[in-house]
């Protein structure tokens, strides 16, 4: 997305994705094949704060409208209307997962996640969990499929209850959920207790 322009999002844009987030669902998104427009200067910030032109957008209902548009093509990260498609900048992941509710236990498990925008969505196949550890540190980053292809952030505290319902299976510290099982650690890493 570099050296592109920076553009800001015309009236008309806004007003079709207003009308897009009052249908019934998320707007049809993959069905929309707009013109790129440029570069604008909004952020998602790795706490799950929006950002426009340097000021944190405070509106709930602003943010889940742009959220509502929000697409992802490879590590890029677009708004996207019927008739324009502009970029943004995501500074990890679009979504935080700020709690989570577990049902049942092994492969009966479910795990059902709520974003900071109230998202939800229950890890399994459809919804898997990934960890990625810092090379230099090791620390954990989690992260779940929230939507299309937007993930969440998991925040410390989810990640520390998920670590007390953790199993190991086959040589890994992992999660189950929907009847799936989510590496975590191998369990050879893991500090005695």
């Amino acid at each position: 997305m570099s050296g592109q322009k920076t553009v800001t999002p015309s009236a008309q844009s806004i007003a079709e994705a207003i009308k897009a987030s009052k249908t019934r669902g998320l707007p049809p998104l993959e069905k929309w094949n707009p013109p790129f427009s440029g570069d604008i200067d909004m952020e998602i910030r790795r706490d799950g704060t929006w950002f426009y032109e340097g000021t944190p957008i405070t509106r709930p209902g602003l943010v889940k409208l742009f959220a509502s548009i929000l697409w992802r093509e490879g590590d890029d990260y677009f708004l996207v209307t019927p008739v324009e498609k502009v970029g943004i900048r995501v500074e990890d992941a679009p979504f935080v997962a700020v709690d989570f509710e577990a049902e049942g236990t092994g492969l009966e498990q479910a795990l059902t996640f709520q974003t900071n925008l109230d998202d939800i969505a229950t890890a399994g196949a459809e919804h898997p969990i990934r960890v990625m550890r810092d090379e230099e540190t090791g620390e954990p980053s989690p992260y779940v499929l929230i939507r299309r292809n937007l993930e969440a952030l998991i925040d410390r505290k989810s990640f520390y209850r998920l670590a007390e319902i953790g199993a190991h299976h086959e040589g890994w510290f992992g999660l189950w959920s929907g009847g799936t099982f989510f590496r975590v650690i191998p369990s050879d890493e893991l500090p005695d207790t």
